[in-house]
């Protein structure tokens, strides 16, 4: 078993959709758990810098070889309840989790679409035959928030050693 963190945001991960199913395909099981990578973005996102350099190079050359498109959104996404949805999903309707994950990648790295945006969310869940008015009761009560700090818990421990001083684990 893989277990694979992931954030819509985060290109790296956009494209390991793509290496994942290569996992997949030859019979390895690939846990997908939610992870906000920068929850420092507020709600309504941020301007994004322009992606030049090497790197940024080097994933459009990776994505095109993966047969992903990829068009740079002008703005970084606040992720928080999307993942918690996703999360949600995961542990609900485990069957359709990963038709949500795609056509969340999709929404921001193709369309352009601000995931932050809880009617985009609702319109992706409703599109992967998610019920919406379960997700909307799972959102305000706080169990997909939860299941989500849940998640994060293991990914957000040290590998190895001691705890560095002044950190705390999430969860």
């Amino acid at each position: 078993m893989v277990r694979h963190w992931f954030d819509f945001m985060c290109p790296f991960c956009y494209i390991a959709q793509h290496r994942n199913g290569i996992l997949e395909r030859h019979g390895i099981e690939v846990v997908h758990l939610p992870f906000q990578i920068h929850p420092e973005i507020p709600e309504g996102g941020l301007r994004a810098g322009p992606r030049v350099g090497p790197m940024y190079e080097n994933l459009e050359r990776e994505a095109a070889a993966a047969g992903l498109a990829l068009n740079w959104p002008a703005r970084l996404s606040t992720t928080r309840r999307a993942l918690s949805v996703a999360e949600w999903i995961r542990r609900t309707a485990p069957d359709k989790s990963g038709d949500f994950n795609r056509r969340m990648f999709h929404a921001y790295f193709v369309d352009g679409q601000d995931l932050g945006d809880p009617a985009v969310i609702e319109r992706h869940a409703a599109r992967a035959d998610i019920d919406v008015d379960a997700l909307r009761e799972a959102l305000s009560d706080g169990t997909a928030e939860t299941w989500l700090a849940e998640a994060n818990s293991p990914a957000r421990k040290p590998a190895f050693g001691p705890r560095p001083a002044g950190s705390s684990a999430v969860g």
